[in-house]
């Protein structure tokens, strides 16, 4: 649901969400809230009361415009209506899994200085944020989530390890990756990486991991991480992650 539906269909027509869309994995609807103002200049805004400068987005609108996506819904779908706002969570790949587990997700995008309160409590289920920062309007915030849950969906990607083994699926970031040539600039590939031996690679590409994330998010580094090092019986320095509570979201 948004004021600018050409903004969210030239980002998410194309590469992956495009193609996915094309072969029916996905299915990415966009509604204009203009188109159900009963204004006769479909205007969608009016001035806050208590006063105060901008503009606030007017509940009628919005409000028919889900009344309007409602008839299109299966009585027994699981779906989940989110508003992009600075106040909500911060989206995570966590999130994005529990995302993924709805058959639809219905996304409201604001604009100008906001929704009025009301229809928010009427129809929202969540709210969620792309970060600790203000954006003209939801519409970017709301491709960043279509993006991210649209990976995790079967067939959208060719292979579930295409997402498993990415940076933050397991609470670390991603190891170093190398193609070729062997030998770039006078910097050769590692040499472990040509070795063939799958399980020193494995274990190589884990040390890396953590070793990226102490350098560039020792914020990720917490007892779940430890936990798993020590499984995989790891010799990393586990006193700089010890008893530090893991910033993680879990919902």
């Amino acid at each position: 649901m948004t004021l600018f539906p050409e903004v969210v269909r030239a980002v998410l027509d194309s590469s992956i969400t495009g193609r996915a869309q094309a072969a029916g994995y996905i299915k990415i609807n966009t509604y204009n809230i203009r188109d159900y103002s009963k204004d006769k200049h479909r205007r969608v805004d009016d001035t806050p009361y208590g006063g105060g400068r901008g503009m606030l987005m007017a509940p009628q609108p919005i409000y028919d415009c889900y009344q309007a996506i409602l008839k299109e819904c299966a009585p027994d779908e699981k779906r989940r209506v989110i508003y992009l706002s600075p106040k909500g969570k911060v989206f995570t790949q966590e999130t994005a899994k529990r995302f993924a587990g709805y058959d639809r997700l219905i996304l409201l995008c604001g604009h100008y200085e906001g929704i009025d309160q009301r229809v928010l409590d009427l129809i929202v289920d969540e709210y969620v944020s792309i970060g600790d920062y203000v954006l003209t309007g939801g519409e970017i915030p709301a491709c960043v989530v279509v993006d991210c849950v649209s990976r995790l969906i079967d067939g959208v990607l060719p292979a579930a390890e295409c997402y498993e083994s990415e940076s933050l699926t397991d609470g670390l970031l991603e190891y170093p990756q190398y193609t070729r040539p062997p030998v770039f600039m006078g910097i050769p590939v590692p040499e472990v990486l040509l070795s063939g031996n799958h399980a020193k690679i494995d274990n190589w590409r884990r040390e890396r991991a953590i070793e990226i994330t102490r350098l560039m998010r020792p914020d990720l580094l917490g007892k779940k991480v430890c936990a798993a090092d020590d499984e995989s019986g790891g010799e990393g320095d586990k006193t700089a992650a010890g008893d530090e509570k893991s910033d993680i979201e879990t919902e």
